[in-house]
């Protein structure tokens, strides 16, 4: 029994996992993890791109493979960089789709909240169909909320640290107060099990790179994900059980007859 689709700027995804493009160790292993992930969103950084001067047939091979593009501002610091890279990547990918990421610490890659509204902003009004990279502050969501956005992604723990779900109070307290809002954890997740835990708190799917790129087994582990993140969403949409304090027994027998021998 598949979990139930999601959907994002009026596109139903029938993945609830979508997957990043960097750090692999070959173009061929990218693909068969794509492949056994079966992710319909793959990010991939401008930058990176730019730099390289070439994709060297990334952007074809995503497509042939049915997924969407979604065009990332890694790497940028200030609002003013993420917009002039946004168009850039409209220009050269024919998308309106952007994962849109200002960093303000170099640190933690913590994104900065003000530029992060003021980029998204600017670009929503641009005609851009914004994914922000946020942290898990509700105010923050709110504004980014407030200035267009339709969908948010906070981080569980900082990029590529593999950390899991650092605060899943404020991740469920931004699920309970945003309820329409397609939520997708984005940057900390280094298990399967992080991976679950996410969808058990009722986020609409998880964005992963470090953690199937890094591991020894890139394709084995884009599928141990792609399991993990529908047990997950089965479990939510079943109804995870309420914790107890105290132990409940299972078996109820106070008050009925049983034999002892």
């Amino acid at each position: 029994m598949p979990a139930g689709p999601f959907t994002v700027y009026g596109t139903q995804l029938e993945s609830r996992f979508m997957i990043g493009s960097a750090r692999y160790p070959s173009p061929q292993v990218l693909r068969d993890a794509i492949a056994a992930s079966g992710a319909q969103v793959v990010t991939v950084g401008v930058k990176r791109m730019l730099a390289a001067g070439s994709d060297n047939g990334f952007v074809e091979m995503v497509r042939a493979s049915g997924a969407r593009l979604l065009p990332n501002t890694a790497g940028c610091r200030t609002a003013r960089e993420a917009v002039t890279l946004s168009r850039m990547a409209r220009e050269l990918y024919g998308t309106p789709w952007i994962k849109l990421e200002v960093i303000g610490d170099e640190h933690t890659l913590q994104p900065e909240s003000w530029e992060l509204v003021t980029a998204a902003e600017e670009l929503v009004k641009d005609g851009f169909e914004v994914f922000p990279y946020c942290t898990d502050d509700l105010i923050a969501c709110q504004r980014l909320l407030d200035v267009g956005c339709r969908v948010l992604m906070p981080w569980g723990a900082p990029i590529g640290s593999g950390q899991g779900l650092l605060n899943p109070s404020a991740l469920r307290t931004l699920r309970e107060r945003l309820p329409e809002v397609p939520l997708v954890v984005d940057a900390g997740i280094g298990a399967p099990s992080h991976a679950a835990l996410a969808m058990e708190l009722g986020f609409d799917a998880v964005l992963i790179n470090s953690a199937v790129a890094q591991a020894r087994d890139p394709v084995r582990m884009a599928a141990a994900f792609a399991r993990a993140v529908e047990a997950g969403r089965l479990g939510w949409e079943a109804g995870v059980m309420a914790r107890q304090e105290m132990a409940v027994p299972s078996t109820p027998v106070t008050g009925r007859p049983f034999l002892v021998q």
